[in-house]
């Protein structure tokens, strides 16, 4: 097969896989809707006398003159331009043609709950993004996990969540997690409790290590952590002291030189985990 045709293959089964490869992003990047105390600009071509600015009142409506109170409550900038077209268009314009502006968004809020600064409800004014909103809670607290959860509840009542790895949000800067937030948003940053892994003996910085449970490190991590080993460490005796269910402490010999040698695995590390280097005799 020459390379043009296997193009040609490729494009035409991504094209018919299109539907089957939608990213779940594509959930969290519905229109905004208009709710209470937003604020919106409200223009009828030609009917200058109509046109006007109305907050949206406490159950949803505006008032307007010729129609009246009108239900705009969840509603889309376009829908609401539609419904009052074919209102005005009913008894009192022809053809009208309505545009509608939000000046000012108040009904919606998300809540920030978790690992971060300052959690809490925040209003969403205007078309505010995941970052954005982490940004107004205060950032990440140094116990943060590594992803962070939108739960979202649909139109159809069901709900739907995102996990969005934070590295590839803010470090990697992929553009396409920084999601536009929607009123009722659930924004969770799961806390990685942290824990401690102690490093005594011939070690160059000696002491207990802060890491995340959910990233505790290898027995060669931890000693590279603490500085590596000094010039006297005995690298075949590393003992590892590790208390089981009951509190019985157990020792564990470890042979550092095998593992270097790639003879046998590395040891992962549990929580509370002591590791003692001693000085070698020679």
């Amino acid at each position: 097969m020459n390379v043009k045709l296997a193009k040609r293959v490729v494009m035409a089964l991504l094209f018919i896989l299109s539907p089957f490869l939608a990213v779940p992003q594509e959930k969290f990047t519905q229109e905004y809707r208009i709710g209470p105390k937003d604020l919106l600009e409200i223009s009828v071509f030609g009917a200058d006398e109509l046109s006007r600015t109305v907050r949206v009142s406490e159950d949803g409506k505006i008032t307007l003159p010729l129609l009246g109170e009108v239900l705009v409550d969840g509603l889309t900038k376009s829908e609401v331009e539609k419904k009052l077209g074919q209102l005005l268009g009913e008894k009192y314009v022809q053809n009208p043609q309505v545009t509608v502006f939000i000046r000012e968004y108040q009904s919606k809020r998300v809540s920030v709950l978790g690992a971060v600064e300052k959690p809490g409800p925040y209003q969403l004014l205007g078309r505010q993004t995941l970052m954005q909103i982490m940004s107004e809670a205060g950032g990440l607290t140094r116990d943060a996990g590594n992803e962070i959860i939108i739960i979202r509840q649909l139109p159809d009542g069901s709900s739907t969540s995102l996990r969005i790895s934070i590295d590839d949000l803010f470090l990697k800067g992929d553009a396409k997690l920084n999601v536009p937030m929607e009123a009722g948003d659930i924004v969770t940053v799961p806390v990685d409790k942290l824990v401690v892994v102690y490093v005594f003996g011939q070690v160059k910085n000696p002491g207990a290590l802060q890491v995340k449970k959910s990233n505790i490190p290898t027995l060669l991590q931890a000693i590279a952590q603490a500085g590596g080993f000094t010039d006297r460490a005995s690298k075949g005796g590393v003992i590892i002291k590790r208390k089981d269910e009951t509190g019985k402490e157990k020792e564990i010999k470890v042979n550092v030189r095998s593992i270097l040698k790639n003879k046998v695995k590395d040891v992962q590390l549990l929580e509370n985990d002591t590791i003692y280097v001693p000085e070698s005799l020679f």
